[in-house]
């Protein structure tokens, strides 16, 4: 008997390349984070070393950051570090990565508020 030989085809519905799906989710965060003007590409510029042309590549969609830069990307940008980490599955990381967030936020609305109801030196905590 003769193995079975020829084509195999995908299945319909999985259709996802890794490749595009990290590229598009790293677009969605720098643009959603920073925008998609010039000060942004500064921005990225500064904090990866890149050339220009690199970080509008990203800020276009058309390149997505590797090894070294996504580091430093995720070092800077929150929307980064969270894009990377609910592409790696790792939802709950993801949410303690969002509460940390959100207590520094609270923390500092907090010694807003202190201060304009004129406590004069904020709470400390």
């Amino acid at each position: 008997m003769f193995p079975k030989t020829g084509n195999t085809f995908q299945k319909a519905g999985k259709k996802t390349n890794p490749q595009i799906e990290y590229r598009d989710a790293i677009w969605s965060a720098l643009t959603g984070e920073l925008g998609g003007t010039h000060q942004a590409t500064k921005t990225m510029m500064r904090w990866t070393g890149v050339s220009e042309r690199t970080a509008r590549n990203w800020i276009s969609g058309s390149h997505a950051p590797a090894g070294e830069h996504l580091i430093e990307l995720m070092r800077n940008s929150d929307a980064v570090l969270s894009a990377v980490l609910v592409l790696a599955g790792r939802r709950e990381a993801h949410a303690f990565v969002r509460l940390d967030l959100v207590r520094a936020e609270l923390q500092t609305m907090l010694k807003a508020i202190d201060m304009i109801k004129g406590q004069g030196t904020p709470s400390q905590d």
